[in-house]
This record gives C-alpha cells, sequence and structure tokens, in this order.
C-alpha cells in the first residue's frame, strides 16, 4: 500500500512502517533504491586502494611489502573509526542530508587517487592520507544502514538491509573488476600515461587515473538524487540515549558475530590481491628471485597469477551470497543463517590453510596450491556474505526500532576495522597463525549463535 504522508522540511511526520496507514511503500522503495545507488559508490571509493595499491611499485613507485600493506589496511581504521560517527547521524540530521553530504565527500579520496597515481614522486604520506579518506565510504555503511532500518517493517528488514548492503558490496568488485579495462585508454589522458612493468612481461602503457575519475560523474549525479528524492525519518535520539544500546549484551554479542562475516568479507577483499601477490606472484621469494622488472620465474612452468584477474571475484561472491540469501533469512530467520555461515566459515579456512604455505617443488604442485587458495578464499567469502544478511536480519528481531539502527550501525563499525586488522595481522605474523585465530574466532561465534539464537529454546530466537 502506497500512502502520501505529510512532511515538514526534511522530515515525514506519522511516519510507522509497522502501520499501513502511516507507511508508503513507494517512499521506502524508492529510498532504498537512492541509498543503494549511493551506497555502492561509497564502497567503490572505499576499496579503491585495494585496485591501485598493488599495482604501485609496478608504475613506478618505490614501497616495501609492509608498506603496501599498510597503505591497503588504512581505509579500513578510517572507516570504522568514521562509522562511529555516522551510526550517530540519522536521529541527529536525517537521512536526506546525510546520504547528500556523504555522497559529496567521496569526490576527495576519489579525485585525490586519480591525480596522484600518475606521479611516482608522491610521498608516502600523501597516499596515507588518500587512503585514510577513503575510509569516508566505509564509514558511511553504518549511517545508511540504520537509516534504511527505519523505513521498513520488520517482515521485510531482512530483504531491504540485504539488497541494500549486498548492492552495495558489489561497489568492492565494480572497483576491482573495471579498473583492469579502465586503465587501457586514454580517457582522462590530459594527466599523461604510465608504464606498468609486471614481473616476466613486457612494459604496458596505462592510464590508471581512469580507475578513480571515471567515478566522478556517478558521484555528483548519486548527491543530486539523493538531495531531491529522500527524506527522513523522526526518530529522535541524542547521543547519549543512542549509547544505550551498551548495557544490553546482545549488542556485544552480536558485535563479535559481525567481525566474523563482514569483517572477513572486508578485511580479505581489501588484502586479497597482496596476500595472493605474496603467496603465489612476485612478492614471494620462495618463488621468484629478484624484485620488479628483475624478476625471475624459479619454477619452471609455473605461471605468476595477475591479482587482478581475480581479487573481484571474492567480493562478487560475498556480495552476491547477501543478496540472494536476505529473503531466506526473512522466511527461515537470521540465526539458523548465522549458525550455518559460522560452520561454512571454519571449514573453508581450515581447507585454505595447507594453501598459505605453497609447494615449490614443482609447477604442478604449486599450481594445486594455488587452486585451493583460490577455491578456499572464495568459499570463505560465500559464507562471509550469508552471514552478513543473516546477523542484519537478527538485529531488527533482536532490538526495539531505535535501538537496531544503533546497534546496526555499532556492529557495522566495529566489523569496518577487518581491512585494518587483516593488514596488520598479515604484516606481524604468518597468514597461517593469522588464519588459525580466525578459525577459533569462528568455533566461539558457532558457540554463541548456537546456545543464544539459533537454539530450541534460545534466549533471543532471531
Amino acid at each position: 500500500m502506497s500512502t502520501k504522508l505529510e512532511t515538514k522540511g526534511d522530515w515525514l511526520q506519522s511516519w510507522d512502517p509497522e502501520d499501513p496507514q502511516k507507511w508508503d511503500s513507494k517512499l521506502a522503495w524508492n529510498t532504498l533504491a537512492v541509498t543503494t545507488f549511493t551506497l555502492t559508490l561509497c564502497f567503490v571509493a572505499w576499496f579503491l586502494p585495494s585496485a591501485i595499491v598493488p599495482k604501485l611499485n609496478a608504475l613506478g613507485f618505490d614501497f616495501t611489502k609492509e608498506q603496501l600493506y599498510w597503505m591497503a589496511a588504512m581505509p579500513g581504521l578510517s572507516g570504522g573509526l568514521l562509522r562511529l560517527v555516522w551510526m550517530v547521524l540519522p536521529p541527529k540530521i536525517g537521512t536526506r542530508k546525510m546520504v547528500t553530504l556523504t555522497t559529496l565527500l567521496l569526490v576527495l579520496p576519489v579525485l585525490g587517487w586519480g591525480v596522484e597515481v600518475t606521479n611516482p614522486d608522491v610521498p608516502y604520506w600523501r597516499l596515507m592520507g588518500l587512503a585514510f579518506l577513503s575510509g569516508i565510504g566505509g564509514g558511511a555503511f553504518s549511517g545508511f544502514m540504520a537509516s534504511t532500518s527505519y523505513f521498513f517493517p520488520k517482515r521485510l528488514q531482512g530483504t531491504a538491509l540485504g539488497l541494500q548492503a549486498g548492492i552495495g558490496n558489489f561497489g568492492v568488485s565494480l572497483v576491482q573488476l573495471l579498473t583492469p579495462w579502465l586503465i587501457t585508454f586514454g580517457m582522462f589522458g590530459f594527466l599523461g600515461s604510465q608504464q606498468m612493468t609486471l614481473a616476466g612481461k613486457e612494459p604496458v602503457v596505462v592510464w590508471y587515473q581512469n580507475s578513480a575519475l571515471v567515478y566522478l560523474p556517478f558521484i555528483i549525479a548519486g548527491a543530486i538524487w539523493a538531495y531531491i528524492v529522500l527524506r527522513s525519518v523522526p526518530i529522535k535520539a541524542n547521543i547519549k540515549q543512542q549509547f544505550d544500546i551498551f548495557g544490553n549484551q546482545d549488542t556485544w554479542w552480536m558485535t563479535i558475530l559481525y567481525i566474523m562475516t563482514f569483517g572477513t568479507f572486508s578485511g580479505l577483499a581489501a588484502q586479497f590481491g597482496l596476500l595472493m601477490l605474496n603467496l603465489y606472484g612476485a612478492g614471494n621469494t620462495d618463488i621468484v628471485e629478484g624484485s620488479g622488472t628483475t624478476a625471475t620465474i624459479l619454477v619452471e612452468g609455473y605461471s605468476l597469477p595477475d591479482p587482478v584477474k581475480f581479487v573481484f571475484l571474492g567480493p562478487l561472491v560475498g556480495a552476491g551470497a547477501r543478496v540472494l540469501f536476505s529473503p531466506l533469512t526473512d522466511r527461515m530467520g537470521g540465526a539458523i543463517w548465522t549458525l550455518i555461515s559460522g560452520i561454512g566459515i571454519l571449514g573453508s579456512i581450515l581447507f585454505t590453510m595447507p594453501a598459505l604455505t605453497p609447494d615449490t617443488s614443482s609447477a604442478a604442485a604449486l599450481q594445486g596450491d594455488f587452486n585451493q587458495f583460490l577455491w578456499g578464499m572464495l568459499l570463505i567469502f560465500l559464507f562471509s556474505g550469508i552471514g552478513n544478511a543473516s546477523t542484519f536480519k537478527q538485529m531488527p528481531m533482536i532490538f526495539e526500532k531505535r535501538q537496531a539502527g544503533g546497534v546496526i550501525g555499532w556492529t557495522a563499525a566495529i566489523a569496518a576495522f577487518g581491512p585494518f586488522l587483516f593488514g596488520v595481522g598479515l604484516t606481524i605474523m604468518s597468514p597461517t597463525t593469522f588464519y588459525a585465530i580466525g578459525a577459533v574466532w569462528a568455533v566461539g561465534c558457532i558457540a554463541i549463535t548456537w546456545f543464544r539464537y539459533a537454539r530450541p529454546g534460545a534466549p533471543k530466537p532471531s
């Protein structure tokens, strides 16, 4: 049913999704369309460094492996910190202002990367600054998702939030998939071209600024669309009131669960390319001799994988799972799918771990390990995507409306540190040790889900 409701400025009056007389379904779905489009652009901006950083040295920059890990991790740190800001914005400034202004802010990192990637003399601190600004796109998620939860009745929130987050997550794959194609022609040739030199291959001319600048017209259009179409739901709460969620134990349990799901998705999406490069490409000294353009393959018959041909697959699988499984969570409940997600992530990690120490004794053994690594990673992305959908179904069922928005924002904020934690973890410890910690975390999440939410007679069935 669609109803024309009175508005006062940005704000709707007497809005109640659970009452058909006080809910405008057309406005709700139009809001979802606008915010999903702009959220996709937010994820593009957030994960733009993941498509650029692995290629910086090939473009003439000179950074160490640790510097590149830190640069890829920085958007996760800033995204998590900024989500703590965005989580309190929907009740304070409303959906319309929040989405419009956030979308405009994306111009800063996107334009910055488009310009700076053309100059190998740019100092490291400036690129780290751009990586931090990319976190604006990550911070937006907490505000966008909390806001969307206000527009839909509980019976549709699993589908609505799953569609928004899942399609928004496609922004990760979009930027990683389109970049190898966009850089092949001089769309923004006035900024010059670059020579990209990959190990064992002839240098090629590219226009890497295209990987960022192509999104600017869409960002401007999205901001204008948001300002024209969006309105705000009158759910008022000051910051002190919003923080009462921390007195509810389920806030902390759901935070732990969402770290397992979205923390894994975002962390692996940001580090997938560098991890592949360092395990199975020119970054692995067990496979190659030398570095950069002088690298020589030691295992005859083995072809170095180009990460850009594979990294988009993981986020694509994870985002697709979030979209496809969201309607199932509305029908079956979220807890059972969170349980399946935890078991699946645990099994996938255990399957992947042997491939984190590649066998370089022969080309066949090395290729076999790479295939296991790739399939294991895709399985982790699949089950994390399922869990992303199911946890967002659980939260509106566990908490009352005002708290649900705050919990969605908070859990999303903490899980957004995934890229940062994965980057730091893979810098200070071996991949095998890091994945083992992930397996232990998954075991704990399985136990929490079963005893608190999924078992017969659970305290909070959801």
